[in-house]
């Protein structure tokens, strides 16, 4: 029995032994895990003193061990009211207490940090102290500081485009209500306009009628629009403006038609352009009737008041060149002096009577009657030879430069041709100084022939230039060069020459003279025609 007490004594005792081996290895253990964990750590005592920190609090807090150990825990706190979490009642509640605070480091810098207070007890369940952990959140505030002024900065930059938008949707709403009034001003001058107004897409489809164009055409609206060009072809009323049109709707300007007896419409057609590019055409229909049938009366009156005219004047011009040729009797210097001016001016009244008698047969666009092949360089050589004596009293040196080879026949109204020339060569001498000089020109390129003739004159004002082939127009500077004169000559000159499908135009400049030009084309039947002869 005794002995069986003593082995039970040993085996306690050797228990005993390992279990203290046992607590000091824990302890040993607790030791290093508590100085190895990365979490800010201390112990603080009932009195709130530290009695123990770990490695990570040094580092955070820059406190060494030595340093803090048996100091008021109250100094790592910036704000000491916040330190009242050390003094506030943890008995009551067994989960541990958490704050986010200011830690105040050794070196009196401020670390934003989350604080953890848990109660320590010993074995007998009694409050022996605290647990005090910090974990450094200074990142994450400044990551929030940073991520709370972008999202602020954000939020304003959407309030902003937010009133922006909203200002920009406002004055979109100001200039669309606007648009909207000005197109129905737009509108009602159109719908009012005394012009027909007619508009084609840009695939030639009919997409807009005035109601001046539907009175015009007698057509309703809604019966035209969205039509073709090539369907509007079969409409009557269309047909004349389809014809002038074409199936591509070129452009022009100012061209007539007839509708009718009793309406006589000047049209022109017009590209309408976005971006530099046609999307459309704009014909408009301007009703000339009224100002055609005043046109017709003028020249009527104008007609007969030359035709009769032309006979009293006639007859004084055949009684003066009797008087002049002494058929009637001798006649004294003086006297003969008086009749040659008389004569002269009977010549003028007479060339002005032609004149305007020429103009009635343009007008009336019956001018062009014979119709013949014609050299024109004879033609050039003729009125040259006629104005010699003219030429030679001004001392002017004229030059006539040929072509380099034969010049082919032109089909054309020798009189009225020879008319043009006299008008353009004429005014060269009569509009160049003595002593000047006029160089005319003809050549022949494969389709047409053009003339030139450019002098030492004068010259145009550049501000009177446009109206030079206008009726009764003269220069101010021809005026007081040359008294004499009705202002219709290149008027004739120019109907003349588009009469034969051809162009006139002209470069001047005041005081250093003028160039005209004229080109008239060889038709391909006609020059078939003079290969048979």
């Amino acid at each position: 029995m005794q002995k069986q007490n003593t082995e039970n004594l040993k085996r306690k005792s050797l228990e005993l032994q390992r279990t203290k081996k046992d607590l000091k290895d824990l302890k040993k253990y607790l030791d290093e895990l508590y100085s190895f964990l990365p979490l800010a750590i201390c112990s603080v005592n009932l009195a709130r003193t530290v009695v123990k920190v770990n490695q990570a609090f040094s580092n955070l807090t820059g406190y060494s061990s030595a340093e803090i150990m048996g100091r008021n825990a109250e100094i790592l706190f910036f704000d000491k009211k916040e330190a009242n979490i050390l003094k506030q009642s943890v008995f009551k509640k067994k989960e541990a207490q958490v704050k986010e605070t200011t830690l105040l480091t050794n070196d009196k810098k401020k670390v934003s940090v989350r604080a953890t207070v848990k109660l320590r007890k010993d074995r007998d369940d009694a409050a022996i102290g605290y647990f005090l952990a910090f974990l450094d959140i200074s990142e994450v505030k400044q990551f929030q500081e940073e991520l709370g002024k972008k999202v602020g900065k954000r939020t304003k930059e959407l309030e902003d485009s937010r009133k922006a938008l909203s200002n920009i949707l406002e004055d979109v709403a100001d200039a669309r209500e606007k648009a909207e009034g000005e197109k129905n001003k737009t509108l009602a001058i159109i719908k009012n306009f005394s012009d027909g107004l007619l508009v084609f897409d840009e695939i030639n489809t009919l997409s807009f009628v005035n109601p001046q164009a539907e009175k015009f055409f007698s057509v309703k609206s809604q019966d035209v629009v969205g039509k073709f060009v090539s369907d509007l072809n079969t409409l009557e009323n269309f047909k004349p403006l389809i014809i002038l049109l074409g199936q591509e709707l070129r452009d022009f300007f100012r061209k007539e038609i007839s509708l009718g007896k009793n309406l006589v419409l000047e049209v022109s057609a017009v590209p309408i352009l976005r971006e530099n590019k046609k999307s459309g055409t704009l014909v408009i229909l301007h009703n000339i009737t009224r100002e055609k049938r005043i046109e017709r009366m003028k020249t009527e009156f104008v007609s007969l008041t030359a035709h009769q005219l032309r006979t009293p004047l006639s007859a004084i011009k055949w009684t003066l060149q009797m008087f002049l040729t002494g058929d009637l009797g001798p006649i004294n210097e003086e006297q003969k002096d008086f009749i040659e001016k008389t004569y002269k001016s009977n010549e003028r009244m007479i060339a002005l009577i032609n004149d305007l008698l020429n103009i009635t047969r343009i007008e009336e666009g019956r001018y062009l009657y014979k119709l013949m092949p014609v050299n024109m360089e004879e033609m050039i050589q003729d009125v040259i030879d006629s104005l010699k004596e003219e030429i030679q009293g001004k001392r002017i040196n004229l030059r006539f430069r040929k072509a380099d080879r034969k010049i082919d026949k032109i089909r054309v109204d020798a009189e009225k041709m020879s008319l043009v020339l006299q008008n353009l060569i004429n005014n060269a001498i009569h509009y160049t100084p003595a002593g000047g000089e006029i160089i005319i020109t003809l050549r022949q390129s494969n389709h047409d022939i053009e003339f030139s003739i450019k002098d030492t004159g004068i010259g145009i004002p550049k501000d009177q230039q446009n109206r030079v082939f206008s009726k009764f127009f003269r220069g101010a500077n021809a005026i007081r060069t040359e008294t004499e004169g009705t202002g219709l000559g290149l008027y004739i000159a120019k109907n003349i020459i588009e009469a034969h499908d051809g162009g006139i135009w002209f470069d001047s400049e005041e005081n250093k003279g003028s160039t005209f030009y004229f080109v008239l084309p060889i038709k391909e039947e006609f020059k078939e025609f003079m290969k048979e002869f």
